[in-house]
């Protein structure tokens, strides 16, 4: 089934909690949990998302190269603006129960 969602000032957890319940098919009177879901959502107007609080310049997003002294960090919003299929993509991943079939879920997720 196909879910079109519109994130136009929608807060980021709140609208990530909602894509990661209907991506896992929860919202299907048939779910069962070690069942693949057929369920795709297409996420629209994500530029248009907002942050609620101070989390535009207080939330941390790190990444780890390997090497020594390699721990690089960005603000969420300096992320947010140089790529926020990121973001939405991040927030919805990390809800998403952490078994086999999460990156087999988060393939039905599309954002434009």
């Amino acid at each position: 089934m196909l879910h079109e969602i519109d994130a136009t000032d929608k807060a980021l957890g709140r609208l990530a909690s909602n894509i990661a319940v209907i991506l896992r098919g929860k919202t299907n009177p048939s779910y069962n949990p070690s069942v693949m879901p057929q369920e795709k959502v297409i996420v629209s107007n994500i530029g248009k998302l907002r942050f609620t609080g101070k989390k535009a310049e207080q939330k941390i997003y790190y990444h780890y190269s390997g090497y020594p002294s390699g721990m690089k960090a960005r603000k969420l919003g300096i992320e947010f603006e140089k790529n926020p299929k990121k973001i939405l993509l991040l927030a919805v991943y990390r809800m998403l129960a952490p078994n086999k079939l999460r990156s087999k879920i988060i393939k039905n997720l599309e954002i434009k």
